[in-house]
Protein backbone atom coordinates (compact mmCIF):
# COMPACT_ATOMS: atom_id res chain seq x y z
CA UNK A 1 0.00 0.00 0.00
CA UNK A 2 1.15 3.39 -0.87
CA UNK A 3 1.56 5.58 2.11
CA UNK A 4 0.15 9.03 0.15
CA UNK A 5 -0.82 12.06 2.33
CA UNK A 6 -4.63 10.77 2.21
CA UNK A 7 -4.00 6.90 3.22
CA UNK A 8 -1.92 8.90 6.59
CA UNK A 9 -5.13 11.14 6.71
CA UNK A 10 -7.21 8.31 7.14
CA UNK A 11 -5.17 5.79 9.22
CA UNK A 12 -4.57 9.71 11.42
CA UNK A 13 -8.91 9.94 11.72
CA UNK A 14 -9.10 5.78 12.84
CA UNK A 15 -6.79 5.76 15.35
CA UNK A 16 -7.65 9.80 16.54
CA UNK A 17 -11.36 8.30 16.95
CA UNK A 18 -10.08 5.23 18.81
CA UNK A 19 -7.98 7.39 21.24
CA UNK A 20 -11.09 9.85 22.05
CA UNK A 21 -13.22 6.33 22.96
CA UNK A 22 -10.89 5.27 24.73
CA UNK A 23 -10.42 8.78 26.38
CA UNK A 24 -14.08 8.76 26.66
CA UNK A 25 -14.73 5.25 28.28
CA UNK A 26 -11.97 6.68 31.16
CA UNK A 27 -14.17 9.69 31.98
CA UNK A 28 -17.35 8.17 31.69
CA UNK A 29 -17.29 4.16 31.69
CA UNK A 30 -19.78 1.99 30.54
CA UNK A 31 -19.90 2.57 26.55
CA UNK A 32 -23.25 4.35 26.85
CA UNK A 33 -24.90 1.37 25.75
CA UNK A 34 -28.67 2.67 23.84
CA UNK A 35 -31.05 0.70 21.56
CA UNK A 36 -31.44 2.82 18.40
CA UNK A 37 -33.67 2.97 15.20
CA UNK A 38 -32.26 -0.72 13.88
CA UNK A 39 -32.87 -2.03 16.92
CA UNK A 40 -29.52 -2.73 17.69
CA UNK A 41 -27.81 -2.45 21.38
CA UNK A 42 -25.10 -0.86 21.01
CA UNK A 43 -22.41 1.16 22.32
CA UNK A 44 -19.73 4.05 21.62
CA UNK A 45 -17.11 1.36 19.96
CA UNK A 46 -19.83 -0.71 17.98
CA UNK A 47 -21.14 2.95 16.68
CA UNK A 48 -17.95 3.74 15.04
CA UNK A 49 -17.07 0.58 13.67
CA UNK A 50 -20.90 0.51 11.85
CA UNK A 51 -20.04 4.04 10.74
CA UNK A 52 -16.40 3.22 9.49
CA UNK A 53 -17.88 0.11 7.96
CA UNK A 54 -20.52 1.95 6.17
CA UNK A 55 -18.28 3.89 5.42
CA UNK A 56 -15.89 1.57 3.48
CA UNK A 57 -19.08 0.27 1.80
CA UNK A 58 -20.16 4.08 0.71
CA UNK A 59 -16.50 4.91 -1.29
CA UNK A 60 -16.81 1.54 -3.04
CA UNK A 61 -20.18 1.45 -4.31
CA UNK A 62 -19.34 5.34 -5.37
CA UNK A 63 -16.29 4.05 -7.31
CA UNK A 64 -17.77 1.50 -9.00
CA UNK A 65 -20.81 3.84 -9.97
CA UNK A 66 -19.29 7.08 -10.38
CA UNK A 67 -15.83 7.34 -10.10
CA UNK A 68 -13.31 9.80 -9.13
CA UNK A 69 -13.50 12.29 -7.28
CA UNK A 70 -14.91 10.52 -4.26
CA UNK A 71 -15.95 14.14 -2.35
CA UNK A 72 -19.73 13.15 -2.85
CA UNK A 73 -18.66 9.79 -1.23
CA UNK A 74 -17.33 11.87 1.32
CA UNK A 75 -20.53 14.01 2.15
CA UNK A 76 -22.24 10.83 2.20
CA UNK A 77 -20.63 9.03 5.05
CA UNK A 78 -19.75 12.10 6.72
CA UNK A 79 -23.56 12.02 6.72
CA UNK A 80 -24.04 8.31 7.45
CA UNK A 81 -21.21 8.46 10.55
CA UNK A 82 -23.32 11.42 11.87
CA UNK A 83 -26.67 9.26 11.89
CA UNK A 84 -25.17 6.27 13.19
CA UNK A 85 -23.74 8.13 16.41
CA UNK A 86 -27.11 10.07 16.31
CA UNK A 87 -29.72 6.87 16.01
CA UNK A 88 -27.99 3.69 16.07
Amino acid sequence: MAWTPATFAVFCFIFGAMGLLVGLEIWRPGGAERRGVLGLTTTRGDRLFISLLGAAWIFLVWLALVGMPVWGALGIAIAWSVFTFWKV
